[in-house]
């Protein structure tokens, strides 16, 4: 359990910080960059949960408030790369499961099941929560470039779940935008080369 009885350490005042089971990087590491993408994605969703305490929009916010839970999940999980883990603390180390990944599947496609076929790219617009629903999923995917180079800098420092966890998230986020449109308008689509 973690608990937070002072919130300054001084301890990243010469640029660097800790794993979740020791070690030091320093707070401009690629693991960092990741670690902070995902709490800014985490952020936006906050934002969007604003706009969602309407008995309306109850059931994207009960899924956003999952998703907000899970993130911090991901957050540890990224915390904790294997080489840091020590022996026998394996199972203290909070990862991305499959279960998380195949819930997100299924409320995409539930939300999906609904939402007409598109034959085009939908503009990031919209009214507030739409908006702020696009903004998160851009940041979503900010991190997951940054978990996918991550990955690839590091071999196995990066679960499998997490990457399917966060690529998945950004697809459930976009329907979810496309679902709030539904009850606002018809959300505009992208028309190629329209303006050439």
């Amino acid at each position: 359990m973690v608990k937070l009885d002072k919130i300054y350490t001084r301890g990243g005042d010469a640029g660097v910080t800790s794993l979740a089971f020791g070690g030091r990087v320093a707070k401009h590491d690629l693991r960092i960059h990741a670690i902070g993408e995902v709490d800014e994605a985490n952020a936006w969703l906050g934002v969007c949960r604003a706009k969602t305490a309407s008995a309306l929009f109850a059931s994207y916010d009960a899924m956003l408030g999952r998703i907000q839970n899970d993130l911090f999940d991901l957050g540890a999980d990224l915390a904790s790369p294997p080489a840091h883990v020590p022996e026998g603390k394996a199972g203290r180390v909070i990862r991305i499961s499959k279960t998380q990944v195949a819930r997100l599947e299924s409320e995409i496609d539930r939300m999906n099941a609904v939402l007409p076929a598109l034959d085009s790219f939908v503009l990031p617009m919209g009214g507030e929560l739409v908006g702020n629903l696009h903004v998160g999923r851009a940041v979503v995917r900010r991190a997951e470039r940054t978990m996918s180079a991550l990955a690839a800098r590091e071999e196995n420092s990066v679960s499998r779940e997490a990457i399917a966890y966060i690529n998945r998230l950004s697809d459930h986020v976009f329907v979810m935008a496309r679902a709030v449109a539904e009850t606002e308008t018809t959300p505009p689509l992208w028309r190629p080369a329209a303006n050439a």
